[in-house]
């Protein structure tokens, strides 16, 4: 994989991050340290074994390549970061040093630190529990942590497949720009409230052509190649239901087409310099799990006042994708900071209980109409009984998280 120069500019220089998952350890209580070799090849990420005590682990990361490298320990998800060490130059050697708990694991290198990986491969970690213990100070900044090791994994992702979904776009190819479209924009919606926080940048490059033009600003970004993609029928209303479609519109020409994807890609390398720059670390350090939580909470927000009513992606129809990445990204903030309403005592541990079970019951609705990786129903095939079944499901859940900011800052 090689770093692209069109989007990317120089990579940001943070250095190596050592995190710990769910905190410190009491030494009485860890287990002996663990040490592995891990090798990042261009294609690979060989790790001199896949199981391993809980307790302290060392993964030694060697950068065979001539880009630099990333490695990831990985969730039984495969979206959350339990540890990561960054900016591996090439030839050069890093460690990452985590506390795992028993569970089902992914390691994953990532030469030139954009895109999905290479060398994804299952890691089991097996024993007792270790005890958790230590200053709840640090336990929180290893929470903001791994939320900003998880936005800069999705922006770097986002990088190269905006180049895929702008090339297609650009050159006419239709047919796989609508096969990129929702897949591509998984990678923002799980993080959108970041971008949300940057002024302007959330519109330029997702807002619908309503809000646009009611905002009085220039109609840009996914949902202006969006139409050009699937271009509506003559008689065919905007997502407001009275605005005819071709009103103030018209498919782009070539020229315009290279100008809107060319506007996409500088947007969008905007939110990757923001995301390794020294302002995202201070904007989370100061909001801290707190702004976590309300990340959490705004990530279903999107689901309720967009994807649920099928206005988001008016005319691919293709919301469900947006809805399941909303859930996805609302859940991964969720798990970081659900320790410290536990910590709370009973009540704390109950609501955090009725989250869970509010996040199971929508994810297995989700999961009858498709998946992110195999692809969803067009919105159109949903019938009203879904859609309020999806409506109960978020308001459900939406009750007990909007008490969670609250409850883990007590």
């Amino acid at each position: 994989m090689t770093t692209s120069h069109r989007i990317l500019g120089v990579l940001a220089a943070t250095g190596a991050a050592v995190l710990v998952l769910s905190g410190c350890v009491a030494k009485s209580d860890a287990q002996a340290s663990e040490a592995f070799d891990v090798s990042s090849t261009a294609t690979d990420c060989a790790v001199s074994a896949a199981t391993a005590k809980s307790g302290t682990l060392t993964f030694n990361v060697k950068n065979d390549t001539d880009q630099v490298s990333e490695f990831y320990l990985l969730a039984e998800d495969g979206l959350r970061i339990v540890g990561e060490v960054e900016n591996i130059a090439p030839a050069a050697s890093r460690t990452l040093t985590v506390v795992a708990q028993p569970g089902d694991y992914f390691t994953l290198c990532k030469p030139g630190m954009i895109g999905d990986g290479v060398g994804k491969t299952a890691f089991t970690v097996t024993g007792d529990r270790v005890a958790v213990d230590g200053p709840d100070a640090e336990q929180k900044q290893k929470a903001v942590d791994l939320y900003a090791a998880f936005v800069k994994d999705q922006v770097g992702q986002l990088v190269p497949a905006i180049e895929d979904f702008v090339a297609a776009y650009e050159s006419g190819d239709d047919e796989t720009a609508r096969t990129l479209f929702p897949q591509t924009r998984a990678f923002y919606e799980r993080i959108e409230p970041v971008a949300e926080a940057l002024g302007d940048l959330d519109p330029r490059i997702d807002y619908r052509e309503v809000d646009a033009v009611a905002e009085g600003l220039d109609w840009t970004g996914f949902h202006r190649i969006e139409k050009d993609l699937w271009v509506p029928a003559q008689d065919a209303l905007n997502a407001d239901g009275e605005t005819p479609a071709w009103q103030d519109w018209a498919p782009s020409t070539p020229q315009e087409r290279a100008d809107y994807g060319d506007l996409l890609l500088a947007d969008v390398q905007e939110l990757y310099d923001y995301v390794h720059s020294d302002a995202f670390t201070t904007a989370l350090d100061d909001q801290g799990i707190g702004g976590i939580s309300n990340g959490a909470i705004a990530l279903l927000d999107e689901v309720a006042t967009g994807k649920i009513s099928g206005e988001e992606d008016w005319w691919s129809g293709t919301d469900l994708y947006d809805f399941a990445a909303n859930v996805e990204g609302s859940k991964m903030a969720f798990s970081l900071v659900q320790d410290f309403a536990v910590a709370q005592g009973d009540d704390g541990e109950a609501l955090v209980a009725q989250i869970e079970s509010g996040y199971a019951a929508l994810e297995e609705s989700l999961a009858a109409h498709g998946s992110l990786t195999d692809g969803f129903v067009g919105y159109s095939e949903l019938t009203e009984a879904d859609k309020r079944e999806f409506t109960d499901l978020i308001n459900a859940l939406a009750e007990p998280l909007s008490q969670l900011t609250s409850t883990v800052l007590d």
